[in-house]
C-alpha cells in the first residue's frame, strides 16, 4: 500500500469518526433522539406485540407503554409526535428492523447506530477506491467532504443511511467483479428498505445488459422473497395496512406538515432544505400539489428518458457506467420526496467525476466545481448554518425576481442535484455518441482495408 492511499484511507476514517461523534454528540441530550429509527423500532414492536402499526393510536400506546419518553419542549413535542406515531414504513422494512426490535431500546438503537457507521464508512470507502484509479486526489478530498457532513444519519437514525451504504457497496462489487452474490445480496436489501433510493441505480443494471442485468434480476428476486413474508405478516395483523399507510403518506404531506415541500412546511418554515426534491423549487413560486407535482415529474421524466435510452444502447463499459451513475444518483433525489440524508448517494458521482477530472479541460473543471456544489448543498453543516441564516424568510412576501435569485439559497440540494444531474447526463449522452462514431470509424476504414 503506497503513501497516499494509506493518508488516504485514514483521512476518510477520521472524516467519518468526525460525523460519527459529532452527531451523536448533537442528538445525546434529547430524549427524542434517534427520531426515525425510534418510528421504525416502534413499529416492529408493535408487530411484534400483535398490534397495528399504521395506526396511529395504537402505535402510540405502545410507544407509552414501553418508552413514555417525549421532548419536554412543547414545540419538540408537537413535531415528535406528528413525526413518530406515524408509520410510513414499508413491511419489509419493519421486518428487516424487527431483529433490532426483540431487543430493548438502549442496546437496539446503540446497535443500529453501530450498524450505520460500519455501512457508512464502508460505503464512503468503496466510492473512493472506485474513483482513486482516475484521481486519487480529487476522489479523497470529494468524499472526505461528504463523509464529515453526515451528522444527521447518526441524529435522526434513518434506514436511509444503511440502504445508500448497501446500494454503494453492491456497486463496488458489481464494477470489481468480486464477491457479486454479496453485492446482489446489498442491492436486495437496500431496495427492501428504502426503494426510492436504489431504485434507479438497480435500473441502470437492468438496462445494461449482460451480466449486469443478471444480477439486477437476482437482486429482485431476492427483494421478493424478502417481500412476500413480509406482506404476509403485516396483513395478519393489519389487514387495512394498505389504506392505513396511504393515509398516513397523505397526512404528512398534507399543506403545513412535515413532509409537505412548500414553504410553509411544519418543522422548517420558509429554511433551506428540510425536504430535497424538485418540489421544493417549484412549489417556491405556485405552492400547489398539482402544480408542482406535475412540473417535477415532466422535468425529471424527461431526463430520465434521455437517460434510459442511452443505457439501453450504450456499450458496457466503466466510463458509460460511471457517468450513468453519476447522473442518476442525483437525478433520483429530484422526482419524489427526499431529505439530505438520500443524498448521501452522491457517492455513486465520484468515480463520474473523477474520470472527468483526469481527462482535463474545462469538462473537467466543471465537473470538480459542480459535484462540489452538490455536495456542499446536501452537507448537514452548510444546510444547518443556511437554515440558522433564512429560517425567518417569509417568501410569500418577495416578488417573482426575489424569488429566483434566492433560489440557490433557500433551495441550494434540489439546485444543485438538478444540474448535477443535467450535466453528467450530458456527458453520458455525449460519450455515448463518441463511442458510437468511433465504432463507425473503425469499421470504415477495416472495410477500406478489406
Amino acid at each position: 500500500m503506497t503513501r497516499v492511499r494509506r493518508l488516504s484511507i485514514w483521512s476518510i476514517l477520521l472524516c467519518c469518526v468526525f460525523s460519527i461523534v459529532s452527531g451523536i454528540a448533537l442528538d445525546s441530550s434529547s430524549p427524542g433522539g434517534t427520531m426515525n429509527f425510534r418510528a421504525v423500532y416502534y413499529g416492529a414492536r408493535c408487530l411484534i406485540r400483535h398490534t397495528d402499526p399504521y395506526s396511529p393510536t395504537e402505535f402510540l400506546r405502545v410507544y407509552r407503554e414501553e418508552s413514555g419518553e417525549l421532548p419536554q419542549d412543547p414545540g419538540k413535542a408537537a413535531l415528535f409526535l406528528r413525526a413518530v406515531p406515524i408509520c410510513v414504513n414499508l413491511p419489509t422494512t419493519l421486518l428487516l428492523v424487527a431483529p433490532f426490535a426483540w431487543l430493548a431500546w438502549g442496546p437496539a438503537h446503540l446497535l443500529w447506530l453501530a450498524l450505520i457507521a460500519v455501512v457508512f464508512t464502508g460505503a464512503a470507502l468503496f466510492a473512493w477506491d472506485l474513483a482513486s484509479d482516475y484521481s486519487p486526489k480529487v476522489s479523497v478530498v470529494l468524499v472526505c467532504l461528504l463523509a464529515a457532513n453526515s451528522q444527521v444519519l447518526f441524529i435522526v437514525g434513518n434506514t436511509a443511511a444503511v440502504a445508500v451504504g448497501l446500494c454503494v457497496a453492491a456497486v463496488w462489487c458489481f464494477a470489481k467483479d468480486r464477491l457479486v452474490l454479496a453485492g446482489v445480496a446489498c442491492l436486495a436489501i437496500s431496495l427492501a428498505m428504502k426503494p426510492h433510493d436504489s431504485g434507479l441505480v438497480w435500473l441502470y443494471f437492468l438496462l445494461a445488459g449482460g451480466a449486469n442485468r443478471k444480477r439486477a434480476l437476482q437482486s429482485l428476486m431476492l427483494t421478493a422473497v424478502l417481500a412476500v413474508p413480509s406482506v404476509l405478516w403485516v396483513s395478519m395483523i393489519a389487514p387495512h395496512w394498505r389504506q392505513e399507510l396511504q393515509t398516513n403518506l397523505a397526512g404528512t404531506s398534507r399543506h403545513g406538515d412535515i413532509s409537505d415541500p412548500g414553504p410553509d412546511n411544519a418543522s422548517r418554515r420558509g429554511s433551506a432544505d428540510i425536504l430535497i426534491n424538485l418540489q421544493t423549487v417549484i412549489s417556491v413560486f405556485h405552492d400547489e400539489p398539482w402544480v408542482y407535482n406535475i412540473a417535477s415529474y415532466l422535468i425529471c421524466g424527461s431526463l430520465l428518458t434521455i437517460w434510459s435510452v442511452k443505457s439501453l444502447r450504450s456499450e458496457v463499459s466503466p466510463i458509460h457506467m460511471w457517468l450513468a451513475l453519476a447522473s442518476i444518483a442525483a437525478l433520483s433525489m429530484l422526482p419524489s420526496y427526499h431529505r439530505p440524508y438520500d443524498a448521501k448517494m452522491l457517492l455513486l458521482s465520484i468515480p463520474g467525476c473523477a474520470w472527468l477530472w483526469s481527462r482535463g479541460g474545462v469538462t473537467g473543471r466543471l465537473a470538480i466545481a459542480l459535484t462540489t456544489a452538490a455536495v456542499l448543498a446536501t452537507g448537514d453543516i452548510p444546510l444547518a448554518i443556511l437554515t440558522r441564516l433564512f429560517r425567518h424568510t417569509d417568501v410569500h412576501s418577495m416578488n417573482l425576481a426575489e424569488k429566483v435569485l434566492a433560489i440557490p439559497l433557500l433551495r441550494p440540494a434540489p439546485f444543485a442535484l438538478l444540474i448535477v444531474a443535467g450535466f453528467f447526463l450530458w456527458q453520458y449522452v455525449r460519450c455515448a455518441e463518441i463511442s458510437g462514431f468511433k465504432a463507425v470509424r473503425v469499421a470504415r476504414e477495416q472495410a477500406r482495408v478489406l
